[in-house]
């Protein structure tokens, strides 16, 4: 009998270790996580071309959808739109922030030209000029 009690116990702590283990990885909470810390972190399933991706940066959210089309040699993701989720999260990012972004996604999906939503879109046209 108490050989199955700690079998039970034994199961049991296999149980909640790997629970512990499968939440530290979970995506989405290491997005939340970076959110709330400020940092940089892409949320993405690049092998699901239809699944919009979320990053994070300096306490600002960002949703990017994916558009897929042909290159020289193969289908890829040619075109990205990024909005921001609030724009009042917005305040106090600079044309650098931007442009630190786009190489991030650019170093995913090198055939993707990246289009802004605005008000983004209008500081990124005014500075390429």
């Amino acid at each position: 009998m108490t050989l199955i009690l700690q079998l039970l116990i034994l199961a049991a702590l296999i149980i909640l270790v790997y629970t512990g283990i499968r939440y530290m990885r979970d995506p989405l909470r290491q997005l939340e996580s970076a959110h709330k810390r400020n940092d940089f972190f892409m949320h993405d399933h690049m092998e699901d071309a239809l699944k919009n991706f979320f990053i994070t940066y300096k306490g600002a959210m960002f949703e990017g959808e994916k558009y897929v089309g042909s290159t020289e040699n193969a289908f890829e993701v040619v075109r990205i739109v990024l909005a921001p989720k609030r724009t009042e999260k917005l305040e106090g990012l600079q044309y650098e922030d931007f442009l630190f972004i786009e190489k991030e996604i650019e170093q995913r999906y090198p055939y993707a030209s990246i289009e802004w939503q605005s008000p983004i879109k209008e500081l990124m046209k005014r500075r390429r000029k």
